[in-house]
């Protein structure tokens, strides 16, 4: 088979890519992943998906079993001096605010459709075509020999992720509380049946404390888990391992040449406190294969001139989005009392800014 486009990365946004390209019936190499891939009961990381990313891979017949996504109905922000922001779904007109969606069942759904696809191929290796996509991840080999440059800013903080079972349902509430510059998340799982107890958790913390934290006995993250959580679900119990990885917010001088295209996390990290990493990565997808399909007969799927159409749609939106994560990140990063007073009267004003906070909510459920 001859190839119009190689993508290199088969995670969810390659595999997505490929699916979108297929509709169109481009003939596509997807790339195994030469990492090895996590064990099912033992992967622990989890997404949360906006509206359009869920409309896009519902298109694809790519929407997880209903046990693997679970709808959040509202969000709970802390802030570190009694400053609060509170979301709710109906409030906003929608069914829910995101979907926590489990890294593993919607691979598998991603990978059952392109079964179904005679246009894509897996390949274990690249393989020549007139465009290649780079999908590899943050930590891309082929982004280098483009000669991209990754500008990199750590945040000099450490990701703790875990799954826990807690003592109270979590009411399909996502929550997060912001104290000494660290972030807890409790992300509800469970499905679309209300009254789970069980959430992934992600805390963002300093390398010094993320390795005691991994070090620590299941008995002692749980005791600092509850208590950073002020106690808001109860008694937890540690379900799964501890993954780890550090946080960075980074973009590529250059998403695109003559031939070749980067997406997803190739392209572009932002701080997970919004949630909107593979968010971004799917929209990178869906315009891309939008581009694709538009382009006249007679330009060369591989063009600069149509590729930077891509880069243009999408930098924009992804630098603001990074921006903003970034901006939040560091101001309650500030330790001085002048700056933990300011954010928290930050926090109770938004909160009751009536179209601002509608505005706010509505760009982050992936809504016009």
């Amino acid at each position: 088979m001859a190839f119009d486009v190689c993508i290199r990365g088969a995670g969810i946004v390659g595999r997505t890519l490929a699916l979108l390209l297929a509709r169109d019936r481009l003939h596509v190499a997807l790339v195994r992943d030469s990492a090895p891939t996590h064990d099912a009961n033992s992967d622990v990381r989890a997404y949360a998906l906006n509206a359009a990313s869920r409309e896009l891979l519902e298109t694809l017949r790519a929407w997880p079993d209903p046990q693997h996504a679970t709808p959040v109905l509202g969000m709970r922000i802390h802030g570190d001096d009694g400053g609060e922001v509170a979301f709710d779904a109906v409030a906003h007109g929608a069914s829910a605010m995101a979907w926590i969606v489990d890294v593993q069942g919607l691979q598998a759904r991603l990978g059952d459709a392109l079964r179904y696809q005679p246009t894509v191929e897996w390949v274990d290796a690249p393989v020549e075509a007139p465009l290649t996509v780079v999908c590899e991840g943050r930590a891309s080999v082929t982004r280098k020999q483009y000669g991209v440059q990754f500008s990199v800013t750590p945040y000099l903080q450490t990701a703790i992720a875990a799954r826990l079972d807690c003592e109270q349902a979590h009411s399909q509430l996502a929550r997060q509380w912001f104290d000494d510059g660290e972030i807890l998340a409790f992300l509800p799982l469970g499905g679309q049946a209300g009254g789970r107890n069980s959430v992934a958790v992600v805390w963002s913390v300093s390398p010094t404390h993320a390795d005691a934290l991994q070090a620590a006995p299941a008995e002692e993250f749980e005791r600092q888990i509850a208590a950073a959580s002020h106690n808001a679900l109860g008694k937890m119990s540690l379900t799964s391992a501890r993954a780890a990885w550090p946080l960075q917010l980074a973009t590529a001088d250059r998403w695109c040449g003559t031939g070749w295209a980067l997406a997803g996390d190739a392209a572009h990290n932002v701080h997970p406190l919004a949630g909107q990493g593979l968010n971004l990565g799917l929209a990178d997808a869906r315009e891309l294969a939008r581009v694709l399909h538009e382009r006249e007969d007679w330009r060369s799927i591989g063009s600069l001139a149509l590729l930077r159409r891509y880069e243009r749609a999408r930098k924009a939106d992804v630098l603001a989005m990074g921006a903003a994560t970034d901006g939040l990140a560091q101001l309650f990063a500030q330790p001085s009392q002048p700056w933990a007073t300011l954010r928290n009267w930050g926090m109770t004003a938004f909160d009751s800014s009536g179209p601002l906070k509608r505005w706010v909510a509505r760009r982050a459920m992936g809504q016009s």
